[in-house]
Protein backbone atom coordinates (compact mmCIF):
# COMPACT_ATOMS: atom_id res chain seq x y z
CA UNK A 1 0.00 0.00 0.00
CA UNK A 2 1.52 3.45 -0.99
CA UNK A 3 1.20 6.39 1.47
CA UNK A 4 1.13 9.88 0.48
CA UNK A 5 4.86 10.12 2.49
CA UNK A 6 5.71 8.00 -0.69
CA UNK A 7 5.34 10.09 -3.39
CA UNK A 8 8.03 12.14 -4.94
CA UNK A 9 8.06 14.79 -7.62
CA UNK A 10 10.92 15.27 -10.43
CA UNK A 11 12.59 18.81 -11.20
CA UNK A 12 14.46 18.16 -14.14
CA UNK A 13 17.43 20.10 -15.48
CA UNK A 14 20.36 19.59 -17.92
CA UNK A 15 21.30 17.69 -20.85
CA UNK A 16 19.97 14.55 -22.20
CA UNK A 17 22.32 12.56 -20.59
CA UNK A 18 21.12 14.40 -17.27
CA UNK A 19 17.57 13.20 -18.47
CA UNK A 20 18.90 9.12 -19.03
CA UNK A 21 20.65 9.65 -15.01
CA UNK A 22 16.67 10.85 -14.06
CA UNK A 23 15.20 8.32 -15.53
CA UNK A 24 16.99 5.38 -14.04
CA UNK A 25 16.77 7.33 -10.44
CA UNK A 26 12.99 7.01 -11.40
CA UNK A 27 13.01 3.44 -12.40
CA UNK A 28 15.15 2.47 -8.74
CA UNK A 29 12.36 4.59 -6.99
CA UNK A 30 9.33 3.05 -8.50
CA UNK A 31 10.67 -0.66 -8.08
CA UNK A 32 11.47 0.24 -3.91
CA UNK A 33 7.50 1.18 -3.96
CA UNK A 34 7.47 5.25 -4.42
CA UNK A 35 4.95 6.42 -6.66
CA UNK A 36 5.61 9.68 -9.43
CA UNK A 37 3.39 11.90 -9.46
CA UNK A 38 3.17 15.19 -11.98
CA UNK A 39 2.18 17.97 -9.33
CA UNK A 40 4.35 18.76 -6.34
CA UNK A 41 1.71 19.62 -4.25
CA UNK A 42 1.05 16.19 -3.98
CA UNK A 43 4.75 14.73 -3.34
CA UNK A 44 5.93 14.35 -0.30
CA UNK A 45 9.61 14.34 -1.66
CA UNK A 46 10.70 17.37 -4.24
CA UNK A 47 13.89 15.90 -6.58
CA UNK A 48 15.34 18.33 -8.61
CA UNK A 49 18.33 16.66 -10.75
CA UNK A 50 20.58 19.21 -11.22
CA UNK A 51 23.07 20.57 -14.03
CA UNK A 52 26.44 21.98 -13.19
CA UNK A 53 28.26 22.57 -16.10
CA UNK A 54 27.73 25.98 -16.45
CA UNK A 55 27.41 29.44 -14.78
CA UNK A 56 23.81 29.87 -15.98
CA UNK A 57 22.98 26.18 -15.24
CA UNK A 58 24.13 26.28 -12.06
CA UNK A 59 22.23 29.58 -11.14
CA UNK A 60 19.21 27.87 -12.74
CA UNK A 61 19.17 24.52 -10.68
CA UNK A 62 19.83 26.61 -7.51
CA UNK A 63 17.14 28.94 -7.96
CA UNK A 64 14.53 25.57 -8.58
CA UNK A 65 15.57 24.61 -5.31
CA UNK A 66 15.49 27.83 -3.30
CA UNK A 67 11.91 28.36 -4.91
CA UNK A 68 10.84 25.17 -4.15
CA UNK A 69 11.42 25.28 -0.60
CA UNK A 70 9.60 28.84 -1.10
CA UNK A 71 6.58 26.98 -1.93
CA UNK A 72 6.59 24.41 0.32
CA UNK A 73 8.68 25.21 3.49
CA UNK A 74 7.37 21.36 5.11
CA UNK A 75 8.55 19.40 2.22
CA UNK A 76 11.93 17.38 1.80
CA UNK A 77 13.93 19.28 -1.15
CA UNK A 78 16.80 16.70 -2.79
CA UNK A 79 19.07 18.21 -5.01
CA UNK A 80 20.89 15.28 -7.46
CA UNK A 81 22.71 15.15 -10.46
CA UNK A 82 25.98 17.16 -11.82
CA UNK A 83 25.24 20.52 -9.35
CA UNK A 84 25.67 18.20 -6.52
CA UNK A 85 28.48 16.20 -7.28
CA UNK A 86 30.62 18.77 -8.41
CA UNK A 87 30.31 21.12 -5.39
CA UNK A 88 29.16 18.50 -2.62
CA UNK A 89 31.37 19.95 0.11
CA UNK A 90 30.69 23.42 -0.62
CA UNK A 91 26.30 23.09 -1.23
CA UNK A 92 26.11 21.16 2.08
CA UNK A 93 27.02 23.59 3.96
CA UNK A 94 26.22 26.40 2.03
CA UNK A 95 22.90 25.75 0.53
CA UNK A 96 20.49 25.02 3.54
CA UNK A 97 16.94 24.95 1.80
CA UNK A 98 17.68 21.00 0.61
CA UNK A 99 17.49 18.22 2.93
CA UNK A 100 20.07 16.17 1.05
CA UNK A 101 22.82 15.75 -1.94
CA UNK A 102 23.77 13.16 -4.28
CA UNK A 103 25.50 12.69 -6.94
CA UNK A 104 25.22 11.06 -10.65
CA UNK A 105 27.92 7.87 -9.70
CA UNK A 106 24.84 5.48 -8.58
CA UNK A 107 21.23 6.49 -9.12
CA UNK A 108 19.97 3.71 -6.65
CA UNK A 109 21.54 5.60 -3.83
CA UNK A 110 18.18 7.88 -4.44
CA UNK A 111 16.22 4.98 -2.37
CA UNK A 112 18.36 4.95 0.39
CA UNK A 113 18.53 8.84 0.88
CA UNK A 114 14.87 9.72 0.94
CA UNK A 115 13.75 6.82 2.66
CA UNK A 116 15.77 8.09 5.67
CA UNK A 117 13.25 10.81 5.62
CA UNK A 118 9.99 8.96 5.68
CA UNK A 119 7.65 6.84 7.95
CA UNK A 120 6.36 3.76 5.90
CA UNK A 121 4.95 0.67 6.80
CA UNK A 122 6.83 -2.63 7.35
CA UNK A 123 5.76 -4.23 4.14
CA UNK A 124 7.12 -1.17 2.50
CA UNK A 125 10.10 -1.14 4.22
CA UNK A 126 10.54 -4.79 3.21
CA UNK A 127 10.01 -4.47 -0.24
CA UNK A 128 12.84 -1.58 -0.50
CA UNK A 129 15.45 -3.65 1.36
CA UNK A 130 15.21 -6.58 -0.97
CA UNK A 131 13.80 -4.95 -4.00
CA UNK A 132 16.66 -6.17 -6.76
CA UNK A 133 17.76 -2.59 -8.35
CA UNK A 134 19.58 -3.52 -10.78
CA UNK A 135 16.95 -3.31 -13.52
CA UNK A 136 16.23 -5.34 -16.22
CA UNK A 137 17.81 -2.49 -19.68
CA UNK A 138 15.25 -0.30 -21.26
CA UNK A 139 12.53 -0.94 -18.50
CA UNK A 140 13.36 2.73 -16.87
CA UNK A 141 10.36 5.24 -17.27
CA UNK A 142 11.07 7.60 -20.25
CA UNK A 143 10.90 11.58 -19.69
CA UNK A 144 11.03 11.83 -23.66
CA UNK A 145 8.13 12.68 -26.08
CA UNK A 146 6.16 9.57 -27.66
CA UNK A 147 8.09 6.74 -29.63
CA UNK A 148 11.92 8.30 -28.67
CA UNK A 149 14.40 7.07 -26.34
CA UNK A 150 17.96 8.01 -25.51
CA UNK A 151 20.70 5.08 -25.06
CA UNK A 152 24.01 6.95 -23.21
CA UNK A 153 26.51 3.98 -24.46
CA UNK A 154 28.88 5.40 -22.28
CA UNK A 155 29.72 8.36 -19.27
CA UNK A 156 32.63 11.20 -18.54
CA UNK A 157 35.12 12.07 -21.13
CA UNK A 158 38.53 11.86 -21.60
CA UNK A 159 39.01 14.49 -24.83
CA UNK A 160 39.88 16.88 -21.78
CA UNK A 161 38.89 20.09 -23.67
CA UNK A 162 40.61 22.93 -21.54
CA UNK A 163 36.88 24.83 -20.88
CA UNK A 164 34.53 21.80 -20.07
CA UNK A 165 34.02 20.60 -16.41
CA UNK A 166 32.19 17.37 -17.24
CA UNK A 167 35.79 15.21 -16.38
CA UNK A 168 35.66 17.37 -13.32
CA UNK A 169 31.99 16.17 -12.83
CA UNK A 170 31.64 12.89 -14.31
CA UNK A 171 35.08 11.33 -14.70
CA UNK A 172 36.89 9.68 -17.13
CA UNK A 173 35.88 7.99 -19.45
CA UNK A 174 33.61 4.46 -18.94
CA UNK A 175 31.60 2.81 -21.48
CA UNK A 176 29.24 -0.07 -21.63
CA UNK A 177 29.44 -3.34 -23.41
CA UNK A 178 27.97 -4.37 -26.65
CA UNK A 179 25.72 -6.91 -25.24
CA UNK A 180 24.42 -4.67 -22.72
CA UNK A 181 23.57 -2.40 -25.14
CA UNK A 182 22.10 -3.79 -27.39
CA UNK A 183 20.00 -5.63 -24.85
CA UNK A 184 18.59 -2.11 -24.34
CA UNK A 185 17.67 -1.23 -27.89
CA UNK A 186 16.29 -4.50 -28.11
CA UNK A 187 13.62 -4.04 -24.95
CA UNK A 188 13.19 -0.56 -25.84
CA UNK A 189 12.32 -1.34 -29.41
CA UNK A 190 9.41 -4.17 -27.63
CA UNK A 191 7.93 -1.22 -25.59
CA UNK A 192 7.29 0.47 -29.20
CA UNK A 193 10.31 2.96 -29.32
CA UNK A 194 10.92 3.87 -33.15
CA UNK A 195 13.76 6.30 -32.42
CA UNK A 196 16.56 5.25 -30.20
CA UNK A 197 18.70 8.33 -29.67
CA UNK A 198 22.46 7.36 -28.94
CA UNK A 199 24.18 9.59 -26.66
CA UNK A 200 27.31 9.89 -24.60
CA UNK A 201 29.89 12.93 -24.10
CA UNK A 202 31.34 11.28 -27.25
CA UNK A 203 30.25 8.24 -28.76
CA UNK A 204 33.15 8.52 -31.66
CA UNK A 205 35.15 7.71 -28.27
CA UNK A 206 33.55 4.26 -27.59
CA UNK A 207 35.08 1.29 -27.00
CA UNK A 208 34.02 -1.98 -25.62
CA UNK A 209 37.31 -2.30 -23.48
CA UNK A 210 38.38 1.27 -23.06
CA UNK A 211 41.07 2.21 -22.76
CA UNK A 212 42.69 2.25 -26.57
CA UNK A 213 44.99 4.17 -28.22
CA UNK A 214 43.40 6.88 -30.99
CA UNK A 215 46.55 6.01 -33.52
CA UNK A 216 48.66 3.50 -34.62
CA UNK A 217 46.76 0.41 -33.25
CA UNK A 218 46.84 -2.74 -34.89
CA UNK A 219 44.21 -4.93 -33.23
CA UNK A 220 41.68 -2.18 -32.37
CA UNK A 221 39.13 -3.09 -29.90
CA UNK A 222 35.44 -3.20 -30.46
CA UNK A 223 34.39 0.54 -30.94
CA UNK A 224 31.47 2.31 -32.42
CA UNK A 225 31.21 1.09 -35.61
CA UNK A 226 31.12 -2.45 -34.10
CA UNK A 227 28.37 -1.19 -31.82
CA UNK A 228 25.98 -0.35 -34.84
CA UNK A 229 26.52 -3.31 -36.48
CA UNK A 230 25.01 -5.27 -33.41
CA UNK A 231 22.13 -2.92 -33.20
CA UNK A 232 21.63 -3.21 -37.07
CA UNK A 233 21.10 -6.94 -36.22
CA UNK A 234 17.89 -6.08 -34.57
CA UNK A 235 14.77 -6.44 -36.53
CA UNK A 236 12.01 -3.91 -37.25
CA UNK A 237 11.29 -0.24 -38.59
CA UNK A 238 13.38 2.07 -36.56
CA UNK A 239 15.27 4.86 -36.57
CA UNK A 240 18.91 5.31 -34.74
CA UNK A 241 20.15 8.44 -34.59
CA UNK A 242 23.87 9.57 -33.60
CA UNK A 243 24.70 12.80 -30.98
CA UNK A 244 27.76 14.06 -30.19
CA UNK A 245 30.74 12.73 -32.02
CA UNK A 246 34.04 14.69 -32.09
CA UNK A 247 35.35 15.47 -35.07
CA UNK A 248 38.60 14.75 -34.50
CA UNK A 249 38.04 11.27 -34.06
CA UNK A 250 35.23 10.78 -36.21
CA UNK A 251 34.93 6.74 -37.41
CA UNK A 252 34.64 7.23 -40.84
CA UNK A 253 33.79 2.90 -41.10
CA UNK A 254 30.00 4.38 -39.51
CA UNK A 255 29.53 5.75 -43.11
CA UNK A 256 29.33 2.22 -44.70
CA UNK A 257 27.15 0.89 -42.36
CA UNK A 258 24.95 3.68 -42.84
CA UNK A 259 25.33 3.75 -46.31
CA UNK A 260 23.42 0.25 -46.01
CA UNK A 261 21.09 0.23 -43.76
CA UNK A 262 18.72 3.20 -43.81
CA UNK A 263 17.60 3.11 -40.47
CA UNK A 264 20.81 4.98 -39.19
CA UNK A 265 19.80 8.40 -39.86
CA UNK A 266 22.22 10.55 -42.01
CA UNK A 267 22.04 13.01 -39.29
CA UNK A 268 25.46 14.12 -37.31
CA UNK A 269 25.81 16.34 -34.20
CA UNK A 270 29.41 17.00 -34.46
CA UNK A 271 30.47 19.81 -32.22
CA UNK A 272 33.47 21.56 -34.21
CA UNK A 273 33.35 24.87 -31.74
CA UNK A 274 35.60 26.45 -33.86
CA UNK A 275 37.79 27.39 -36.70
CA UNK A 276 40.91 29.26 -35.67
CA UNK A 277 44.03 27.12 -35.46
CA UNK A 278 45.18 29.06 -32.44
CA UNK A 279 42.02 29.12 -30.45
CA UNK A 280 41.37 25.32 -31.54
CA UNK A 281 44.64 24.22 -30.37
CA UNK A 282 44.62 26.39 -26.41
CA UNK A 283 40.66 24.17 -26.02
CA UNK A 284 43.03 21.22 -26.30
CA UNK A 285 41.13 19.96 -29.49
CA UNK A 286 43.75 18.85 -32.35
CA UNK A 287 41.76 19.30 -35.51
CA UNK A 288 42.02 22.29 -37.84
CA UNK A 289 39.74 24.58 -40.31
CA UNK A 290 40.99 22.62 -43.14
CA UNK A 291 40.43 18.85 -41.36
CA UNK A 292 36.64 19.88 -40.46
CA UNK A 293 35.88 20.83 -44.04
CA UNK A 294 36.92 17.95 -45.48
CA UNK A 295 35.48 15.86 -43.11
CA UNK A 296 31.99 17.66 -44.07
CA UNK A 297 33.22 17.04 -47.78
CA UNK A 298 33.17 13.21 -46.77
CA UNK A 299 29.88 12.95 -45.35
CA UNK A 300 27.79 14.68 -47.67
CA UNK A 301 29.25 13.13 -50.58
CA UNK A 302 29.05 9.85 -49.24
CA UNK A 303 25.80 10.34 -47.76
CA UNK A 304 23.72 13.01 -49.85
CA UNK A 305 21.25 13.77 -47.51
CA UNK A 306 23.24 14.21 -44.94
CA UNK A 307 22.34 16.96 -42.17
CA UNK A 308 25.16 18.21 -40.06
CA UNK A 309 24.45 20.10 -36.74
CA UNK A 310 26.90 21.86 -34.67
CA UNK A 311 28.23 23.70 -31.98
CA UNK A 312 30.20 27.15 -31.66
CA UNK A 313 31.63 28.15 -28.80
CA UNK A 314 32.34 31.91 -28.40
CA UNK A 315 34.35 34.42 -26.40
CA UNK A 316 37.29 31.83 -25.25
CA UNK A 317 40.46 33.20 -23.72
CA UNK A 318 42.74 35.14 -26.63
CA UNK A 319 39.86 35.19 -28.76
CA UNK A 320 40.79 38.02 -31.36
CA UNK A 321 38.53 39.75 -33.97
CA UNK A 322 41.04 37.74 -36.51
CA UNK A 323 40.18 34.78 -35.00
CA UNK A 324 36.26 35.61 -35.21
CA UNK A 325 36.40 36.55 -38.58
CA UNK A 326 38.23 33.07 -39.50
CA UNK A 327 35.04 31.61 -37.67
CA UNK A 328 32.47 33.49 -39.75
CA UNK A 329 34.48 32.32 -43.08
CA UNK A 330 34.01 28.77 -41.61
CA UNK A 331 30.16 29.15 -40.72
CA UNK A 332 29.94 30.24 -44.48
CA UNK A 333 31.31 27.46 -46.22
CA UNK A 334 30.75 24.41 -43.97
CA UNK A 335 27.18 25.25 -44.67
CA UNK A 336 25.67 23.57 -41.61
CA UNK A 337 22.14 22.60 -41.28
CA UNK A 338 21.98 23.71 -37.40
CA UNK A 339 23.89 25.03 -35.21
CA UNK A 340 23.87 26.29 -31.71
CA UNK A 341 26.00 29.17 -29.84
CA UNK A 342 27.31 28.99 -26.67
CA UNK A 343 29.40 32.24 -24.82
CA UNK A 344 32.58 30.40 -22.88
CA UNK A 345 31.57 30.38 -19.08
CA UNK A 346 34.73 30.81 -16.67
CA UNK A 347 34.66 27.55 -15.00
CA UNK A 348 36.48 27.02 -12.24
CA UNK A 349 38.73 23.93 -11.89
CA UNK A 350 39.40 23.85 -16.11
CA UNK A 351 42.60 24.55 -17.43
CA UNK A 352 40.42 27.57 -19.32
CA UNK A 353 40.30 29.04 -15.89
CA UNK A 354 43.37 30.59 -15.47
CA UNK A 355 43.91 31.35 -19.33
CA UNK A 356 45.16 35.38 -20.23
CA UNK A 357 43.37 37.42 -22.25
CA UNK A 358 39.67 36.87 -20.80
CA UNK A 359 37.52 38.00 -23.45
CA UNK A 360 34.96 40.15 -21.99
CA UNK A 361 31.27 38.70 -21.32
CA UNK A 362 29.43 41.52 -23.72
CA UNK A 363 31.95 41.15 -26.80
CA UNK A 364 31.46 36.89 -26.50
CA UNK A 365 27.78 37.60 -26.24
CA UNK A 366 28.10 40.15 -29.28
CA UNK A 367 29.85 37.69 -31.46
CA UNK A 368 27.36 34.92 -30.11
CA UNK A 369 24.42 36.71 -31.36
CA UNK A 370 26.20 37.79 -35.14
CA UNK A 371 26.83 34.02 -35.42
CA UNK A 372 23.12 33.15 -34.93
CA UNK A 373 21.84 35.81 -36.85
CA UNK A 374 23.86 34.68 -39.82
CA UNK A 375 22.49 31.61 -39.40
CA UNK A 376 18.76 31.89 -39.74
CA UNK A 377 19.42 32.43 -43.52
CA UNK A 378 21.77 29.10 -43.62
CA UNK A 379 19.45 27.15 -41.68
CA UNK A 380 16.17 27.99 -43.59
CA UNK A 381 18.07 27.78 -47.27
CA UNK A 382 19.05 24.11 -46.24
CA UNK A 383 15.64 23.22 -45.28
CA UNK A 384 13.66 24.51 -48.18
CA UNK A 385 15.64 21.73 -49.71
CA UNK A 386 13.20 19.18 -48.21
CA UNK A 387 9.92 20.56 -49.51
CA UNK A 388 7.81 18.50 -52.14
CA UNK A 389 9.92 15.43 -50.54
CA UNK A 390 7.99 12.36 -49.13
CA UNK A 391 9.48 11.33 -45.75
CA UNK A 392 8.34 9.68 -42.40
CA UNK A 393 7.62 11.65 -39.75
CA UNK A 394 7.70 10.59 -36.08
CA UNK A 395 4.26 11.83 -34.29
CA UNK A 396 4.71 13.25 -31.19
CA UNK A 397 2.03 15.73 -29.98
CA UNK A 398 -1.59 16.43 -30.82
CA UNK A 399 -2.58 20.31 -30.44
CA UNK A 400 -5.71 21.16 -31.01
CA UNK A 401 -6.86 20.15 -34.38
CA UNK A 402 -3.40 19.43 -35.41
CA UNK A 403 0.21 17.28 -35.03
CA UNK A 404 3.16 17.62 -34.29
CA UNK A 405 6.09 15.41 -35.16
CA UNK A 406 9.59 15.03 -36.28
CA UNK A 407 11.76 14.18 -39.34
CA UNK A 408 14.84 12.48 -39.92
CA UNK A 409 16.60 15.94 -40.08
CA UNK A 410 15.06 17.15 -37.09
CA UNK A 411 16.67 15.95 -33.30
CA UNK A 412 14.37 15.90 -30.06
CA UNK A 413 13.74 18.90 -28.79
CA UNK A 414 16.99 21.01 -30.43
CA UNK A 415 15.90 21.16 -33.80
CA UNK A 416 12.49 22.68 -36.29
CA UNK A 417 9.18 20.63 -35.76
CA UNK A 418 7.38 19.08 -38.47
CA UNK A 419 3.74 20.58 -38.00
CA UNK A 420 1.45 18.05 -39.71
CA UNK A 421 -1.20 20.48 -41.31
CA UNK A 422 -5.07 19.46 -40.59
CA UNK A 423 -6.69 17.83 -43.69
CA UNK A 424 -9.05 14.99 -43.08
CA UNK A 425 -9.53 11.51 -41.22
CA UNK A 426 -6.59 10.50 -41.72
CA UNK A 427 -4.80 13.24 -39.64
CA UNK A 428 -6.94 12.81 -36.91
CA UNK A 429 -6.62 9.13 -36.47
CA UNK A 430 -2.86 9.45 -36.15
CA UNK A 431 -1.29 7.43 -33.27
CA UNK A 432 1.60 9.37 -30.96
CA UNK A 433 5.04 7.93 -31.06
CA UNK A 434 4.37 5.95 -34.61
CA UNK A 435 6.02 6.67 -37.89
CA UNK A 436 4.00 7.92 -40.62
CA UNK A 437 4.90 9.33 -44.78
CA UNK A 438 4.48 12.45 -45.04
CA UNK A 439 5.20 14.56 -48.33
CA UNK A 440 6.77 18.28 -46.79
CA UNK A 441 4.60 20.89 -48.56
CA UNK A 442 6.25 24.32 -46.97
CA UNK A 443 8.97 25.67 -44.82
CA UNK A 444 7.34 27.96 -42.21
CA UNK A 445 10.74 29.29 -40.23
CA UNK A 446 12.86 26.83 -38.88
CA UNK A 447 9.51 24.57 -38.83
CA UNK A 448 8.21 21.87 -42.03
CA UNK A 449 4.43 21.73 -42.52
CA UNK A 450 3.96 18.45 -43.65
CA UNK A 451 0.90 16.16 -44.81
CA UNK A 452 0.44 12.95 -44.14
CA UNK A 453 -0.23 10.69 -47.49
CA UNK A 454 -2.50 7.87 -47.67
CA UNK A 455 -2.03 5.25 -44.99
CA UNK A 456 -4.95 3.06 -45.27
Amino acid sequence: MISKASRYFLDPFGCVKNQVDAENMMACLNSAGWENVTDAEQADIIIVNSCGFIESAKKESINAVLEWRKLYPGKKILLAGCLSQRYAKELNGMLTEADGFIGVENPAMVVEKVSNWRTFNEDLHKLEQNKNLDLPAGERPLLSLPGSAYVKISDGCDNNCSYCAIPLIRGGLVCRSIPDIADECRALLARGIKELCIIGQDIGAYSENFPQKREGERNRKPGLPELLQAISGLEGNFWVRLLYIHPDHFPLEILDLMEKDKRFLPYFDIPFQHASQKILAAMNRHGSKEKYLELIKTIRTRLPHAVIRSTFLLGFPGETEEDFSELLGFQQEANLDWLGCFAYSHEEGTAAYTMKKQVPEKTAETRKQMIEERQIQITEKNMDRFTDQTFDVLVEEQIDNFYLGRLYCQAPDIDGAAVIVSGGETENALQLGTLVPCKITARRGFDLEVRVLDIS
